[in-house]
């Protein structure tokens, strides 16, 4: 089952309002389903401001081949966490510095 993926979508500060309306009123009538939109004001004031929409929208078939491919089965994982609990367990001492 495909995971959900947070996607954005940006607006400059320089769109008209009535071109922002339907700008808005596009991407809402276009949202997946379930897609817990939010709209922010990010930037400052030297790089310019932007609308921000955040959504969650579910993987495309290209996504989940691709993280499929790279992402480790589940006993790498736990390999990788033995190793990480071993490397903790390994005593460390502060040496003499070699100046002075």
């Amino acid at each position: 089952m495909p995971r959900r993926v947070k996607d954005f979508i940006d607006i400059s500060e320089y769109t008209s309002l009535d071109d922002l309306i339907r700008y808005l009123e596009t991407i809402r009538d276009n949202l997946p389903a379930e897609h817990q939109a939010e709209l922010k004001i990010r930037g400052d004031d030297v790089f310019g401001r932007r609308l921000t929409i955040s959504y969650f929208r579910e993987q495309t078939l290209d996504e989940v081949e691709l993280e499929s491919k790279y992402a480790g089965d589940d006993d790498e994982r736990a390999s990788i966490e033995q190793l990480r609990r071993k490397l903790d367990e390994v005593p460390y001492r502060m040496g003499k510095s070699k100046s002075g």
